[in-house]
């Protein structure tokens, strides 16, 4: 029984680690793309570059959990200390990636928000008496 469970459990990792090679691909790809736009029109920027890179970021923090998901599947049926440890470390690793690169989305998109929302009115008094 614990042979077919291993069985299955590699093939979900398989799996799972498939979906995180297609996703980097994708991303990469569409940075690639994005980036080559960007460079033909003549609007590469730091700002255009960065919509490209947080936008990839977000491509590879989606990996990311799909690897994990694969090494918490490899790890599952009859694990020793070692492979543990190695989980753990792996696991502390993406988190803190997935941490940070997660920080900087958040960061971009209150950005985005603010460029986005109108500017404050602002009243000019025309005459110097009273009232607005």
């Amino acid at each position: 029984m614990e042979t077919i469970l291993q069985i299955a459990a590699g093939h979900v990792a398989l799996g799972a680690e498939l979906a995180a090679t297609v996703l980097i691909a994708l991303g990469a790809t569409d940075a690639i793309v994005r980036v080559a736009v960007l460079i033909a029109e003549r609007r590469a920027g730091m700002r255009t570059i960065k919509d490209v890179w947080l936008r990839l970021a977000g491509w590879i923090l989606l990996a990311l959990e799909f690897a994990l998901a694969a090494d918490i599947v490899r790890t599952s049926i009859s694990p020793s200390w070692e492979d543990l440890g190695k989980l753990g470390a792996i696991a502390a690793i993406r988190t803190m990636l997935s941490f940070f690169l997660e920080r900087d989305l958040s960061a971009f998109e209150k950005e985005q928000v603010a460029r986005k929302a109108p500017m404050p009115e602002t009243r000019v008094r025309t005459s110097g008496v009273g009232g607005p």
